[in-house]
């Protein structure tokens, strides 16, 4: 069985529907549980798009840009702390544009998506402060169970 790429699928349909794979943007995006739609990308993407990029490395990789610069993106997932720099639209394969959800599709263009969006993303600061937190306490409480 000859297996297809993104880049692909993307040229032959305009677009694709998976099932994503990892947790790095839940809460919006449950591994396994939803669908999510990718276009074809077409031009400079914005602040907030989710584009499915590949990496150098070879793996693909779906976030949010939280900031769009002149010659790349600054991106990270919704389930992340840590800003990726770097990505270029040579990078970039597709954007997201709906997640489905128990059969019901969820467009990026509607106003709960927007909202979710500019609410998780205005507090990226605050949940980067607060994973941190967790990851020491997670650390602390390893250390005091090898200590027994």
């Amino acid at each position: 069985m000859n297996k297809s790429t993104f880049q692909e699928e993307l040229n032959k349909y305009g677009e694709i529907v998976y099932t994503n794979v990892g947790d790095s943007m839940e809460p919006l995006i449950r591994q396994g549980k939803d669908l999510i739609i990718i276009k074809k990308a077409d031009g400079r993407l914005k602040k907030y798009d989710v584009p499915l990029y590949r990496r150098d490395n070879g793996q693909y990789v779906l976030h949010r840009i939280l900031k769009v610069r002149k010659d790349d993106y600054v991106l990270c997932g919704d389930n992340r702390c840590v800003k990726e720099y770097g990505i270029t639209d040579k990078h970039i394969i597709g954007v997201l544009t709906a997640v489905i959800r128990n059969g019901k599709e969820i467009s990026v263009e509607s106003m709960p998506y927007r909202i979710y969006t500019y609410l998780w993303c205005g507090l990226f600061y605050v949940r980067a402060f607060v994973f941190r937190i967790g990851l020491i306490l997670k650390g602390i409480k390893r250390k005091l169970a090898n200590l027994h």
